[in-house]
């Protein structure tokens, strides 16, 4: 569950992104590769400066849940 919180928003803005993208070439008829891929990493790495201290706080509370309960996992 915790995997599917930090990496959604990420997954859901590049998805948009490339949506966005996919539309406006299938309108202008460029066929361009590229394209594709700078709109898409500009707009995850804008994501990852906006989400990037909620998402490292998760993985934090994450982290911090499983060694305190470390005991139950393996005994």
């Amino acid at each position: 569950m915790t995997i599917i919180m930090v990496a959604g928003p990420l997954l859901a803005i590049a998805l948009v992104v490339g949506l966005i993208v996919s539309i406006f070439q299938a309108t202008t008829q460029i066929q361009e590769q590229t394209l594709a891929f700078i709109p898409k990493i500009v707009a995850v790495l804008f994501a990852l400066i906006l989400f990037g201290p909620w998402m490292l706080s998760k993985m934090l509370t994450f982290t911090e849940t499983i060694f305190a309960n470390l005991n139950h996992f393996i005994g």
